[in-house]
Parts: structure tokens; C-alpha cells; sequence
């Protein structure tokens, strides 16, 4: 399966496993919750999505990599203590707290998350004095004597053994005790994350033409070559950074990430061609509703590759108007949740206002500190924080504003930026019809506006713009490139009778 199926199977998993009866107990028995297995290749995103399934379902997590351990720090050190049987005192050996299992319970009163992930990385590929543990571990869900606490669940991960020749194979009997998923590589699945992720267009065009580069791994006489999702995405965010200090991103730069020659200097090449169709086709023009001197021309000439830029390039531009809009919104949705609690809860002073928001501030300040907030909820909390400040700046003027009443001008302020918000929908679906027009111009109905509106359909931003705004044209594309599939998908049917 994907990553992305995995990750939802994971979820699942954990809402079975943390379901309690009506006495408080587990409907599944923590000796039944039966530890998740995660077998993939490097990179594919086997250890970022435990982060994630941790903040969306807001429950605690422990990441190991096991492979950084010795039998000592997984187990516990000895230790000997007196014990008397049948009246004899005798020397027993005792271990302290597995170092693994004491992080758990540190979490725990850190957070006062009693409810978890326990993941341990690389788990097949231990040392041999340490396999025995981490059969154990698998088995009974323990390190030495130290057991993990109930309501913690264990997710391991490890790599196929073609690509780790230190990988050691579970017996059969540890195998049925655990849920074992494999997880292979999926272009469609990782292009929606690296949309949603902001991954650098140009790398996401790139992947579009070249689909069979996106994870490859080989071994040569040479050593092995290269390229993981994870190592595009690391690529990406080293090339956002760049572009910002206005230095250039070469072959040799690539090859530190994707390790893989051919496939290093062709996205090199592909890299320089990319910039140089920003400043031929100059979308920031075309959204606002100028079309350049004789882009459509230079198009209709144009190889595929370079077409596929165009559009890659028109849609990364409108994808950040995009995501503009869906943050405004998320940011006034938080902000109006919380004036009303705020207003419901008793008369809103100035006074009180200011501690509601300051109390605001502490809460996520807390969920940041214990891993619970995504970039995104983070980056929403921190913009909402920063629009109460502003209205208790805007509030100060008043010398008596802490004992009056402030509901009604702060509904003014909401108001105002409300009213901004709109103006940037508004804008943005100015860019979109544009964007349409040039698309229009230039392709017509060819392959490149399926591919157009295909993104638009499989975006996460644009999926969610286009459900508040209404662009009738997207609507009658959509309707004939669905009824297109069909008349395909019928077509493939016939011919599979005759």
C-alpha cells in the first residue's frame, strides 16, 4: 500500500486499540493490540507520518532509532538485591528502568498524555546482542522486566532487506504477533503531500515528466544510487532557501541530496530550463491579465517538457494566492470561535479580553512544547495571537478599556478584517479567470488544460478555494474532462468483449 493508505490504517488502528468499555477498560486487551510493523524503502515517509498521526489525533509520541542502542540503554543496567526465599537470603540480579520505556512515563507527566505512540525506527536491523529484546519487545511489549504502560501503542519500522544488508528476518512466531504493513512508493499519493507540504514547484514538474526518477534505488559495481521522496523534499526546502540569498543551485549541490548521477544532473539541467520559463512566460503578468508578447506563439512551438513547465509555472503561481485564502480563513474561523466562547462565557472587559487572550497564548504555547501542533496549527495559533494583540493595541487608547465593555468594537475590528479577507478572494479568483484566459490562448483544450484542471482537482488548496469560490469555467472543464473519463472508461470496456 501507500503511504498515505498506511498512515490512514495506522490511524484506524489506534482508535480501535484506545476504544474503553463502559468500566473504563480496553475493549481490546493491551495484550491484544497486536504492535504495527511498517516495511518500506528509505524515505518514503515512514517515520513523518508517526509526527503527524501523533498531532491529529493529539496524542503523545516516543521515537526511537533503535540502532543507536546497546543492550544496556533498551534493557536497563544490573543490579543486585537481597531477596529471601523458603528463609534463605540470596543475591538476585534486577535491572534498572529500560531508558526507552522510562521516556515513555517522562512524556506522560510532561504532558499529561496518559494515551500514545511508541515508534521504534530501524527495529530489524539491531545488533545481535540486542535481537532478543526486541524480539521480546514485539512479543510481550517489554524492555527486560519493564513493561510499556497500557494506552501506548507500538508502531516499529524497518527497511526491506534489499536495501539495508543488515536487516535479520523475524521468526515466524514473532510475526504472528504483530501487524505487519508494507509500504511502497506512490508519485500520486507523495504528489498531494508535496502539494499541501509546498514542495518547490519545480521539483513537482520535474516528477510529472520524469514519474520513473521519483524513488529509485540500485547497486552498482560503483556503490548504490539513489533518490527517496525524503531526499526531493529535503531538495526543495534547500532551494526555497536559496532562492531567497539569491545563490545557484547546480549539479553537485543536487547530488547531496539525490544520489543519483543521472538523475542529479538531469534535474540540474531541468532546474535551469525552469527559471529561465519563469522569465520567459512571466506568470505574475499573465495572473493579473496580461499576456506577454508572443508567449502563446513561443508555446505552439514549444516541447513537451516546456509546455508542462508553463502550466506547472502557472499553477505554483496560483497556488500561493491559494494558500493565502485558506489561511485568512482558518486564522477568522479560529479567531470568531473564540470571541464567542469568550462572549458566551460571561461579559467580555477589557480586562477579561486581555486574559482570555493571553490564556490563548499559553495553551498552544503548551501543545507546541509537548509536539502537538502541526507547522499549519501553529502557524494559524501564532497569526490568531498576534490579530489580539493588535486589537488590544487598537483598545489601549482608551485609557478605561479594561473595565468596559469591548464586545461591540471588536465585532468592528472582526469586521474589517473580514472585509480584507474577501478583498484576497476576490483577487484570487481574478487570478484564476486570468489564468484560464491564458490557458485558453495557448492550449486550448489540449492535454496541457487537462492537466490544469486535473491539479486543480487534486490540490489541497485549490480544492478547498474552489468550493467557496464559483469559476464557471473550472465547472465546465471538470464536467467534460469527467465525461471524457467515462467515454474512456466505456471504450475499455467494449473492447474488453469483443
Amino acid at each position: 500500500m501507500n503511504i498515505r493508505r498506511a498512515k490512514q490504517e495506522i490511524r484506524d488502528t489506534i482508535e480501535a486499540y484506545l476504544i474503553k468499555d463502559e468500566y473504563g477498560s480496553y475493549v481490546i486487551p493491551p495484550v491484544h493490540q497486536r504492535p504495527i510493523l511498517l516495511i518500506g524503502p528509505p524515505g518514503v515517509g515512514k517515520t513523518q507520518i508517526m509526527e503527524q498521526i501523533s498531532q491529529e489525533c493529539q496524542i503523545g509520541l516516543v521515537s526511537y532509532t533503535i540502532t543507536h542502542h546497546t543492550r544496556q540503554s533498551a534493557i536497563g543496567l544490573p543490579l543486585i538485591e537481597k531477596r529471601e526465599y523458603n528463609g534463605q537470603e540470596y543475591a538476585a540480579t534486577e535491572y534498572t528502568m529500560s531508558e526507552i520505556v522510562a521516556s515513555v512515563y517522562e512524556k506522560i507527566q510532561k504532558t499529561g498524555l496518559a494515551e500514545g505512540i511508541l515508534f521504534i525506527d530501524e527495529i530489524n536491523c539491531v545488533s545481535e546482542t540486542l535481537a532478543p529484546a526486541m524480539l521480546q519487545f514485539l512479543q510481550g511489549k517489554t524492555f527486560g522486566c519493564h513493561k510499556i504502560p497500557e494506552g501506548w501503542i507500538i508502531v516499529a519500522a524497518g527497511n526491506p532487506p534489499e536495501y539495508n544488508k543488515s536487516v535479520r528476518e523475524f521468526d515466524i512466531v514473532t510475526l504472528d504477533r504483530i501487524r505487519n504493513i508494507t509500504v511502497e512508493p506512490d508519485l500520486d499519493a507523495w504528489m498531494e503531500y508535496a502539494a499541501a507540504a509546498d514542495v518547490h514547484p519545480a521539483i513537482r514538474a520535474y516528477l510529472n515528466i520524469r514519474k520513473q526518477n521519483f524513488c529509485r534505488i540500485e547497486t552498482t559495481v560503483d556503490g548504490k544510487r539513489f533518490a527517496t521522496p525524503r531526499g526531493w523534499e529535503d531538495l526543495s526546502r534547500l532551494i526555497r532557501v536559496y532562492e531567497k540569498l539569491k545563490k545557484p543551485v547546480d549539479r553537485e549541490l543536487v547530488e547531496e541530496y539525490i544520489q543519483f548521477p543521472q538523475i542529479a544532473r538531469d534535474f540540474a539541467n531541468y532546474l535551469s530550463l525552469y527559471y529561465k520559463y519563469r522569465d520567459d512566460y512571466r506568470v505574475d503578468e499573465i495572473l493579473a491579465g496580461r499576456i506577454p508578447a508572443g508567449a502563446c506563439e513561443k508555446l505552439e512551438k514549444a516541447a513537451f517538457d516546456e509546455r508542462i513547465s508553463a502550466v506547472s509555472l502557472l499553477l505554483s503561481g496560483l497556488t500561493e494566492g491559494f494558500r493565502q485564502v485558506c489561511r485568512m480563513e482558518d486564522e477568522m474561523s479560529l479567531r470568531m470561535r473564540l470571541l464567542r466562547e469568550w462572549k458566551n462565557e460571561g461579559e467580555l472587559t477589557g480586562e477579561r479580553y486581555l486574559a482570555c487572550a493571553e490564556g490563548f497564548r499559553r495553551e498552544w504555547e503548551k501543545r507546541q512544547e509537548n509536539g502537538l501542533l502541526s507547522p499549519a496549527d501553529l502557524s494559524c495559533r501564532r497569526a490568531v495571537s498576534e490579530a489580539f494583540e493588535r486589537d488590544l493595541q487598537r483598545l489601549q487608547k482608551d485609557d478605561s478599556f479594561l473595565a468596559e465593555p469591548v464586545w461591540e468594537k471588536l465585532r468592528g475590528f472582526f469586521a474589517a478584517d473580514s472585509d480584507l479577507y474577501e478583498e484576497t478572494v476576490s483577487r484570487t479568483g481574478e487570478k484564476l479567470e486570468h489564468a484560464f484566459d491564458f490557458m485558453e490562448a495557448a492550449f486550448g483544450t489540449g492535454q496541457e488544460t487537462v492537466l490544469f484542471v486535473t491539479e486543480l482537482n487534486t490540490g489541497l488548496y485549490s480544492v478547498r478555494f474552489l468550493q467557496e469560490y464559483e469559476c464557471e469555467r473550472y465547472y465546465q472543464y471538470n464536467k467534460s474532462l469527467l465525461f471524457s473519463e467515462e467515454a474512456r472508461d466505456i471504450e475499455r470496456i467494449l473492447a474488453g468483449r469483443k
